[in-house]
């Protein structure tokens, strides 16, 4: 593991459907790899629900998010922490307005998986052409999209 410091508006942004996922670390160490994103959404930008195999852990900065996870549905409030294992349906969407927070995400594979998506599926396209290219990209990153 090396050190690095990434200033405050510094990162990689990848704008998708829920959001602008900005990267700002990826960590390998002895102990085991992690990714930190800063993560801006507005009410209204959700992902379709669905299944990764990194486990992702949101605290949130700003705002309100209202999370399923395996069925059951969370109200995150500011200063609010909620864990999504590895292997479960899950998906979040802001209350109201805008919200901020942090995602860290187990392994090495999300930030790969959000660069694709903010390359391939158009954020803002026809219904048609973001399934076709959301299930390509899903396909390629081991993320599926099912019902939570």
């Amino acid at each position: 593991m090396t050190t690095t410091y990434v200033p405050p508006d510094g990162g990689v942004h990848h704008t998708m459907l829920d959001g602008d996922h900005v990267a700002k670390a990826s960590v390998r160490g002895p102990d085991g790899d992690f990714e930190v994103f800063e993560v801006r959404s507005a009410a209204g930008q959700a992902a379709p629900p669905h299944v990764s195999p990194w486990t992702g852990v949101l605290y949130v900065l700003d705002g309100t998010l209202t999370a399923s996870v395996d069925g059951t549905t969370y109200r995150v409030p500011r200063g609010g922490v909620l864990t999504m294992p590895a292997g479960v349906p899950s998906t979040f969407s802001v209350e109201d307005g805008t919200a901020r927070f942090l995602a860290i995400t187990s392994g090495d594979r999300a930030g790969r998986f959000f660069a694709d998506v903010a390359a391939t599926v158009p954020a803002d396209g026809p219904v048609d052409a973001i399934l076709t290219s959301l299930a390509a990209v899903t396909a390629r990153h081991g993320v599926t999209v099912r019902p939570v």
